[in-house]
């Protein structure tokens, strides 16, 4: 009952998006190639997986996704660690790492294709730096703001250094670490979708960009919708993970269904 309630309003304004688009469409008499209605839209997305066409192209997303999701965001917890930890280190690569993020990644990606090829190696390099920047400043903000009187009372009872990073500064950090996560892996589809907009043979970027050649709008609304729905789908599981994981934390109780 607690789900239904929660998912009642979100589909109410789908409910309503859906119309108005449809009335849009209807009463201003636009052609399908300018903006399909939605039944048209649906029908792709039937059609597409009816098929078949669209499983290999969901399948190549989600299988850069992941894979550059997982590494870029375990580098950042590694070099976010680091850096909140060292005050050497933040000197030496923090200047770095902020000019890294400040270049625009689709001008990196015709680069990354030159340097890894058109396989699964230059979106995955591209999630990665995508990915990377958001969960690495939360996890230093995170870290260096954990409770400093806790801190010096650990230091006071001799505590190791270990210690108080596991018991103190970790647990403050969580919470930061899995907002970044989230941010993450809405970023990690943007850098599939734009890797396979340079170089790739499936995917749903691919699908999108390939749509274009025979003016198939309702095609590339279908990939669209499919993109948010993995979106939707991957923050939602991470919001789920924060709940389970961060369980000391005060949470909205409807998280915790």
């Amino acid at each position: 009952m607690r789900f239904v309630v929660r998912a009642a309003p979100p589909l109410v304004t789908l409910i309503v998006v859906i119309a108005a688009w449809l009335a849009v469409v209807r009463m201003l008499r636009i052609e399908p190639y300018l903006l399909p209605g939605p039944e048209a839209v649906g029908a792709a997305l039937w059609g597409g997986f009816a098929d078949g066409s669209f499983w290999p192209h969901i399948a190549a997303t989600l299988e850069a996704s992941v894979i550059g999701f997982a590494l870029g965001s375990c580098i950042a917890l590694v070099l976010g660690v680091l850096l909140a930890e060292s005050r050497l280190f933040e000197r030496f690569l923090f200047p770095l790492i902020v000019a890294l993020q400040a270049m625009p990644k689709v001008a990196l990606a015709p680069l990354i294709v030159v340097w890894c090829g058109f396989g699964l190696t230059s979106k995955v390099v591209l999630i990665v730096l995508i990915c990377f920047f958001p969960l690495f400043v939360n996890v230093v903000v995170g870290i260096r703001g954990a409770d400093r009187d806790l801190i010096d009372l650990c230091r006071a009872s001799c505590a190791s250094r270990w210690y108080i990073f596991r018991h103190v500064k970790l647990p403050s950090a969580a919470g930061s670490i899995f907002a970044g996560l989230q941010i993450g892996a809405s970023l990690a589809l943007i850098g599939a979708v734009v890797g396979e907009f340079v170089s790739a043979q499936r995917g749903l970027g691919y699908l999108i960009a390939s749509s274009t050649v025979n003016m198939s709008v309702a095609t590339m609304f279908a990939a669209a919708i499919l993109l948010a729905i993995i979106g939707i789908v991957a923050t939602a599981a991470v919001r789920w993970l924060h709940v389970r994981v961060v369980f000391w934390e005060p949470q909205d109780p409807d998280d915790q269904a």
